[in-house]
């Protein structure tokens, strides 16, 4: 007997009839002989509706009162589903994060995991019952709902499948698998039969379907994850340890495993920053204070001892960065601070390209032949990632699809 989580989206739950299909999904899986643990995503666009209603009521809705609003879009799944299993005669219990067993820190609306006590859980599994666990939640030490951010259920799906050491997490959603790109981008993108972890964590740090962090957890722990479609019968895609036994594709003259993006991306600059040791903490200890996360960090070579220091983050945290770092800016004697946001940013992925030359000048090349700027470069050993205005992302996306070869096999 083996011991399965499964996590759906909220696209596959997102009304009565699509809650029945995905029971009779999770059904079948117990009937097989395994032990089934559910983790599920808010109905369809709820939690968008959530945030609405509040933005409604409130200019600066307080991150406390916001992460107790929004995890009851997962606790409203997670008990119509196990009423739907029920009806089936199939034995179920709903339970929300923290009876699950999920503690978490203190960060509102993007906190982490920091223990998972499965045992409540075990005990219903070892029962035979189909526990369905309300995702992209916890509970801190001052019993408080916390939420994880966006996308944070495919999180919770990997920790209580790690908790439990099940067998496999399965990801199912509105997608078939992970494509060499978005397939609503580039209509010939090709799905992949597997992935390893360390391209599947950049591909999803830049705008793939899982959740980043989902993806670091699963690597720690050598967890196979597959992600696949919630309403098709069809393979998908397994995450895992490739080692060197992996796809055979990572070894061709081609090491472009796909291409990805991400809009909503902003830009703070900061500009007349004086180069002298320790500016860099003043400037960002602020930010992490505020809870503000940030990607890419560039800072110019200095001339005359002043440098220009400039980060990306997500538009949604612009303006309360920009208002952090214009106190900054005047604290350190800065001459200047900026923010452009409506930016995006567009990855080539691939393992080895740092061992191969040429992949770098091949991208901007590319870009350059079309008319696209690139406002900013970052790279990592398997990733080349261009900041780019966001209304030239997509078409970023198929030209370096299609200058990579990226769709064939």
């Amino acid at each position: 007997m083996a011991t399965l989580v499964q996590k759906y989206g909220g696209t596959s739950l997102g009304d009565a009839d699509k809650i029945k299909f995905v029971a009779q999904r999770v059904a079948a899986a117990r009937a097989a002989g395994n032990d089934v643990a559910v983790v599920v995503s808010a109905m369809g666009k709820t939690t968008d509706a959530l945030i609405a209603l509040a933005d409604s009521l409130s200019s600066s809705p307080e991150p406390r009162e916001m992460d107790l609003l929004l995890s009851t879009g997962e606790i409203v799944s997670s008990t119509l589903m196990a009423m739907a299993l029920r009806e089936m005669g199939v034995p179920s219990i709903s339970m929300g994060g923290a009876q699950a067993g999920i503690r978490t820190d203190t960060a509102h609306g993007r906190a982490s995991i920091v223990h998972l006590d499965p045992a409540r859980v075990r005990q219903e599994l070892d029962a035979g019952t189909v526990v369905i666990i309300a995702g992209f939640q916890g509970v801190n030490d001052e019993m408080d709902i916390t939420t994880l951010g966006r996308g944070g259920s495919d999180t919770t799906a990997v920790a209580v499948a790690v908790a439990l050491k099940a067998d496999r997490c399965e990801i199912y959603t509105d997608v078939d698998g992970i494509y060499t790109a978005d397939p609503r981008v580039v209509p010939d993108a090709r799905k992949l039969a597997e992935i390893g972890y360390e391209e599947m964590l950049e591909l999803a740090t830049y705008g793939a379907k899982m959740h980043p962090r989902s993806i670091e957890l699963a690597a720690w722990y050598k967890l196979p994850v597959l992600v696949a479609s919630s309403t098709k019968d069809v393979p998908g895609t397994l995450i895992h340890d490739t080692g060197s036994d992996g796809d055979n594709e990572m070894e061709i003259s081609n090491k472009v495993r796909g291409v990805t993006y991400e809009r909503n991306v902003a830009r703070v600059t900061i500009r007349g920053v004086a180069d002298n040791p320790g500016i860099s903490a003043r400037v960002f200890e602020p930010l992490t204070a505020a809870n503000i996360s940030v990607d890419t960090i560039v800072q110019n070579a200095s001339t005359a001892r002043l440098t220009d220091l400039s980060f990306t983050l997500e538009s949604r945290d612009v303006t309360q960065a920009l208002e952090v770092t214009r106190r900054v800016a005047t604290d350190i004697g800065a001459t200047d601070c900026v923010a452009h946001d409506h930016l995006g940013n567009v990855s080539i992925v691939g393992t080895g390209m740092q061992n191969a030359p040429g992949f770098a000048s091949r991208m901007f090349r590319a870009l350059a032949d079309a008319g696209i700027n690139i406002e900013m470069i970052t790279t990592s050993q398997i990733r080349i990632t261009c900041l780019v205005d966001e209304s030239q992302v997509a078409e970023a996306v198929r030209i370096l699809h299609d200058a990579f070869e990226v769709g064939e096999a």
